[in-house]
This record gives C-alpha cells, sequence and structure tokens, in this order.
C-alpha cells in the first residue's frame, strides 16, 4: 500500500553549498578517515565492519536476532575516541540530475561518498559500454575524492512494468537468473569502482508462492552471486526491506545460516527500518549488526509506517544511533536515502549532512553514560526529535517495498 510522501520544503528551496574546490576535496580526502580503495581490477579492500568468527559468533535469537556480547562480537573504539562517520547521499535521490552533476553537488556538499544506484539514467548495468563508463565514472569517483557503495533497488530497470521486477523468488527461473545476473554484473562494477560493498534485497513473496519454497528461491538465486563476490572481493550486503521476505534482522540471520555463514555475505542497515519495525530500538539494533555490517542507509521514519522522511519529519532519534554506529568502528558509508525527494533533491542533500553533522556532535560530546535527547541544529527545523513510540510490537503495516 503505496503512501504520499510529504514533504514541508518547496521543490524551488535553494541551500548554499559553496565548498573548497574538487582539487583541494580529493587531495584532503587522501589524508582523510577514507579506508582505501582497491585497485581496479586486481586486490580489493577487506569488508569493512568486525568480521565474526563463524563457528564461535554470536548466534541469533530467532524473534530479535543477535545479542553479541560486547567484549568480543562487537568491537568498539579506543576510550575517550569516536571515529567519525563518513556519509553519503543515494543517487536515487538525485534522480533528475545527470551522474556527473549529480556527484559533484555531493563533493561540494562535503558528503564523503554515495550510494550509486545502478539504473538506466545513472550507470546502466544493461548498457554495452558499462565497463567504458564504468572506468568514467571510478575516475570521476577519485578526482572527488568520494568512496562509493553499489546499490540495486532500481524499481525498473528489468521490467518497464513491474517495480523491482523480477526479484529473485520470482516463480520463472529464467526471471530469477535475470535479477542474478544484475547483481552479478553490479558486483563487477563494484570492483571496478572500488565500492566497499554491493547492496541488494529479496523482494516481495510472490502470489502462491509458500514462505519455504521462497527461501529456497532465495539461497539458490544468491549462491552464483556469492561466488562473484567471492572472486572479486568484495561484500554482499543484504538489506532487510518491509514487506520481502527478507524484512527483519532475525529474517538476515535465516538466510546466513541457509547458506552456510559464507564470508562476503553481509548486512545493509536501514535505520529508518529498524524504527519501523523492529522489536528493538535502532541503536539496539545498531549494536546487534555490528558483527555483519557491512553498508548503512539513514533517513527519518515513524514507528509502523514505511515512508521515508526528510530528517527531522519522524520520529528517529539520532544521536543514540550515530553513537551506537561509530562505537562498532565502522567505516564504511552512512547513505541518506531519500527515493522520493528527487524533484527537491539538491535541497535536502544541503539540508541533511549538517544535521546529520550535529546529530553526530551532539553524540560525541555527551559524557559517558549520558542520555542523549534529539536536540535541533541552529535554523528552521526546529522538530528535530520527537518522541518515538515503544519499540515493542513490530510493525503490521502492508507497504512492502514502496520506496
Amino acid at each position: 500500500m503505496s503512501r504520499e510522501v510529504r514533504t514541508s520544503e518547496s521543490s524551488g528551496a535553494k541551500g548554499s553549498w559553496a565548498r573548497p574546490s574538487h582539487t583541494t576535496r580529493a587531495a584532503a580526502s587522501s589524508a582523510s578517515t577514507h579506508p582505501p580503495q582497491g585497485a581496479r581490477g586486481t586486490a580489493r579492500t577487506a569488508p569493512t565492519g568486525p568480521q565474526p568468527d563463524a563457528a564461535t559468533g554470536p548466534q541469533p535469537d530467532a524473534a530479535t536476532g543477535p545479542q553479541p556480547d560486547a567484549a568480543t562480537a562487537t568491537p568498539t573504539a579506543p576510550p575517550g575516541t569516536r571515529p567519525s562517520l563518513r556519509f553519503g547521499y543515494g543517487t536515487n535521490g538525485l534522480a533528475d540530475l545527470r551522474l556527473d552533476d549529480a556527484l559533484a553537488l555531493l563533493a561540494d556538499l562535503g558528503y564523503d561518498g554515495v550510494g550509486l544506484t545502478l539504473d538506466h539514467m545513472h550507470l546502466d548495468p544493461l548498457a554495452p559500454d558499462l565497463a567504458a563508463r564504468t572506468r568514467r565514472v571510478a575516475q570521476r569517483l577519485d578526482a572527488l575524492g568520494l568512496g562509493v557503495t553499489v546499490e540495486t533497488g532500481a524499481r525498473y530497470v528489468l521490467d518497464p512494468r513491474r517495480k523491482h521486477g523480477p526479484s529473485l523468488l520470482d516463480p520463472d527461473p529464467e526471471d530469477r537468473a535475470r535479477r542474478t545476473d544484475l547483481l552479478a554484473r553490479a558486483v563487477q562494477v563494484a570492483a571496478d569502482l572500488g565500492a566497499h560493498a554491493v547492496h541488494c534485497f529479496s523482494g516481495t513473496v510472490p502470489a502462491g508462492t509458500d514462505t519455504d519454497t521462497a527461501w529456497k528461491r532465495l539461497a539458490e538465486s544468491l549462491a552464483p552471486v556469492l561466488d562473484a563476490a567471492a572472486s572479486a572481493g568484495i561484500p554482499l550486503a543484504v538489506e532487510p526491506e518491509p514487506g520481502h521476505l527478507l524484512a527483519t534482522l532475525a529474517d538476515f540471520h535465516h538466510l546466513r545460516r541457509a547458506l552456510g555463514d559464507p564470508e562476503l555475505l553481509g548486512l545493509t542497515l536501514d535505520i529508518g527500518h529498524c524504527q519501523c519495525l523492529e522489536p528493538l530500538s535502532p541503536a539496539d539494533c545498531v549494536r546487534a549488526a555490528a558483527p555483519w555490517l557491512r553498508h548503512v542507509q539513514i533517513e527519518d521514519m515513524r514507528r509502523g509506517v514505511h515512508e521515508h522522511l526528510p530528517f527531522g519529519e519522524g520520529e528517529m532519534d539520532f544521536p543514540p544511533v550515530l553513537a551506537a554506529l561509530a562505537a562498532t568502528g565502522y567505516q564504511g558509508l552512512t547513505v541518506v536515502e531519500l527515493p522520493r525527494h528527487s524533484h527537491a533533491g539538491p535541497h535536502f542533500a544541503a539540508h541533511s549532512l549538517p544535521f546529520l553533522r550535529h546529530a553526530e556532535r551532539t553524540a560525541a560530546t555527551a559524557p559517558p553514560g549520558t542520555a542523549l535527547p534529539g536536540t535541533a541544529p541552529p535554523g528552521p527545523a526546529e522538530a528535530f526529535q520527537q518522541t518515538a513510540p515503544p519499540h515493542g510490537a513490530p510493525s503490521t503495516a502492508p507497504e512492502g517495498s514502496s520506496r
């Protein structure tokens, strides 16, 4: 069930985003906290985030996911310090811009990277000149000093009539193979870009398909993608998506166990989805997911409603979430995901980063053990935070893949 996205700003609103030149920013980024990108076509970056021991790592609770021991499974930063988080913005929220313009905008705004959705308007994964275009994008990313995650949530890239179709769960094996091929292409693109992960999701369960069959199809469809990921050294980061077969952290662990806990299978954690439906709070979700965390998406959201909102329009309490994320030592990208706000993409990109940096500073400057209430940054967004409903009952909102 789709919901109309409420926005409080006009599409004509503009933000000031003058920054140092691209050359200056690229030079500075080489000495920053960016993890080194792998050499194109050879060695790749090691997966980001903590690496659990397959034999002794924490076992998830069937209902709520893993509860790792804080001293072992969830490494923390040195006492008194927190690593600076690396924020990016998703190109699915800048769909009205040419890719080169979108990358330049994000660099000028001060973002550390980009969540690059492979789509017909932004690095079409089915184009015959994909390899050459990927090389040009890699050069542009390097020149701008931007990190990258490859995302695969384009709505109609495989089928102009079916949103997110075909999926890995389709009854037709040839259709499932098309999605598998897309993900394998994404892995190669990620390798050529020096990306730190490839994002994907399961899809919704087709009508007439029982869940056991759907899980079997998902595991079989992902097996060749994981083989490609292992060859390239690129983590495959599966996202729990409300309304999908794999909707929760517990579902991720079900898939992980079914596949034999492959090293390159990781997790994309959408913080808003935690607010929407997980039984744990978003900050506790971050801590529980830490050993498998390979990619993070972030936006505001309300409990029980799968609707990606600009910061300040939902119920999220961001400082505790960012504090938990920093404490894990995670150094991949944390990407703003507002796919229904491309009509004002530059505006929301300009306003999102200051919001996140303010929340990060609030978390970093609080004395240990201090509660971290939401507080507004200077400016018109007075409603930085509302009180979130209790995190007890999962959402029953039947939105499915609505973004």
